[in-house]
């Protein structure tokens, strides 16, 4: 296995080009979420400089740039607050979560992180978004941000809307105007987050020194943080790690998807968690925020030719030049002006897509969306997603036994729909003595319960029952023990019960499960022609049995 997934020197000057651009974006951003998350700004720097380097040297997706994103600062900032007492403690959470993630990717499970139902990560995306946005308001309008969470944020609306600090209001403002409505061709020379630093920031030393700054920023190269464990807050950070390991899994991998679409390659899924989980891992070690694989600047690095992990790693090495030269400069960026910068990257985030689509999608869906939406804005992510993938499974889960019962055909005389010439003579000859129950497609326990209603309700007064799997390519526990019952049914209601169709996976299941064990072995056959051929002689038989009784 090569060292460095997808490494080349072949396409250099693209990466360089593509590094430089993705780090002239991410440096407003990694400023705006470190201030956002609690931790400061040199927090967030440290964050993009060690995921995004070491995401790009040992993850799976070449071109794909990492590090601090709006749904992993909403989680951090609720870790910061959680562990004010002892800040320690939060970034030993970065560091579990990063193992988290090694784990996973060493398990091989990269490919199911990403089989979250749509609607469910809809909702939670689109609940990271208002949370962003509700809690960058109170800057934007020259107050201190909320420490209390999103809720006591929505409650102080008010009050913070009716008394506005207008320097920093004006600031904040322009700064929006700038980030949204900044023409297109500039755009592809200097991107609005730079522009409205770089406006907003002499906007203010010149017009409003008195709106907020940043602030003192530490130089020189951070020292490593001892990892910090308290038996009491234990389960609370091992919980806190889960959600920053699985939602940092879930945006990596999707951003990884939309660098496969663009750059016509795929990823190694769980190549790229171990690559994410090292960066976290670092990233906490030196007192950086969490990361992910970060999709605007992913693409924009695309866009400027990057092809391999040479672009991500060059990004980082030229955010460490910046912070290691020019933190002073950034020590008098406006709180306003991060906030407006972070204001449209919440309006953003949120889904507007499906949202432009809610009448003509599901109902059921769009149920699951809102409830997962509102659950991660007023209680947490974790029981967000966990309610809305019960929801959802539940929802499938009656969808697909409809679908699968539909695909049982129940025969007593003739079906022409599924039957060969041979077989529907057969059961013609037999005048309506030999019920034939066709099973097709897979079964789930989704099913298992209406099956054995469906099934029982037929009744088996029949003097030969033939259940048929050949078309049957997967069952679960549930469907083996549910067949077993009404295999179980039919031959105690005093006929013959025949099995056919026993040559494939679903049959060996049965098979092994014990599920046929009423049927006897000479009832059992590979083909349905020879179920049917038994069957026919079998009624023959009790006919002339019948015919012979003495009157």
């Amino acid at each position: 296995m090569e060292l460095i997934n997808g490494f080349s020197l072949r396409n250099l000057r693209g990466d360089v080009f593509g590094g430089l651009t993705a780090a002239v974006v991410a440096l407003p951003l990694a400023l705006a979420f470190g201030v956002a998350s609690g931790a400061g700004p040199i927090a967030g720097l440290y964050g993009a400089i060690f995921v995004g380097f070491f995401a790009a040297v040992f993850g799976g997706t070449p071109a794909q740039v990492s590090g601090p994103t709006g749904p992993m600062t909403v989680v951090m900032a609720a870790v910061v607050m959680e562990f004010a007492h002892d800040p320690l403690l939060a970034f030993t959470v970065v560091m579990m979560g990063g193992a988290i993630q090694i784990a996973l990717g060493a398990l091989r499970l990269g490919r199911y992180i990403t089989y979250v139902p749509f609607s469910v990560i809809s909702g939670f995306m689109s609940g990271i978004g208002v949370i962003i946005i509700v809690l960058q308001l109170a800057p934007l309008f020259g107050h201190p941000g909320s420490k209390e969470g999103v809720v006591a944020a929505l409650a102080s609306l008010g009050a913070v809307i009716g008394q506005p600090q207008w320097p920093a209001l004006a600031l904040g403002l322009v700064t929006l105007a700038i980030v949204i409505f900044m023409p297109g061709p500039w755009r592809r020379w200097l991107p609005p987050p730079l522009a409205a630093l770089l406006i907003g920031t002499p906007l203010a030393l010149a017009f409003f020194p008195d709106a907020p700054v940043i602030g003192a920023i530490p130089r020189g190269v951070p020292e490593p943080i001892l990892p910090t464990l308290s038996v009491a807050a234990l389960p609370s950070m091992l919980k806190s790690a889960v959600i920053l390991a699985v939602l940092g899994s879930i945006d990596s991998l999707l951003t990884s998807l939309i660098a496969d679409d663009v750059t016509r390659t795929q990823h190694k899924s769980d190549r790229e968690l171990v690559g994410q989980g090292i960066g976290n891992i670092v990233a906490g070690l030196f007192g950086g925020i969490p990361g992910a694989g970060a999709t605007m600047r992913t693409v924009i690095n695309v866009r400027a030719g990057g092809r391999t992990p040479i672009s991500g790693a060059l990004h980082a090495l030229v955010l460490l030049a910046l912070v290691l030269g020019l933190a002073p400069l950034a020590e008098g960026i406006p709180l306003a002006v991060l906030a407006a910068i972070l204001l449209k990257v919440g309006w953003d985030i949120i889904d507007w897509d499906y949202l432009r689509r809610l009448r003509r999608a599901p109902h059921s869906g769009v149920f699951v969306m809102f409830t997962v939406l509102l659950l991660t804005v007023l209680v947490d992510l974790v029981t967000a997603v966990g309610v809305g993938i019960i929801m959802k499974s539940l929802i499938s889960a009656r969808q697909l036994s409809s679908h699968q019962l539909d695909q049982l055909r129940i025969s007593a005389s003739d079906d022409p729909a599924h039957l060969a010439e041979e077989e529907r003579a057969l059961l013609r000859g037999a005048d309506g003595r030999i019920l034939l129950l066709h099973f097709s497609g897979p079964f789930s326990f989704c099913s298992a319960k209406d099956l054995v209603r469906r099934l029982s309700s037929t009744g088996f007064d029949y003097p030969v029952v033939v259940f048929d799997f050949g078309n049957v390519p997967m069952v679960d526990t549930s469907v083996a023990m549910a067949i077993n019952d009404t295999v179980a049914m039919a031959a105690e209601d005093g006929g013959d019960v025949i099995v056919s169709g026993l040559g494939g996976q679903a049959a060996e299941l049965l098979v092994r499960f014990g599920a046929l064990d009423p049927v006897p072995s000479e009832n059992r056959h590979e083909t349905r022609l020879d179920a049917l051929r038994q069957a026919t002689a079998l009624v023959a038989a009790k006919d002339d049995g019948a015919a012979a009784e003495p009157a």
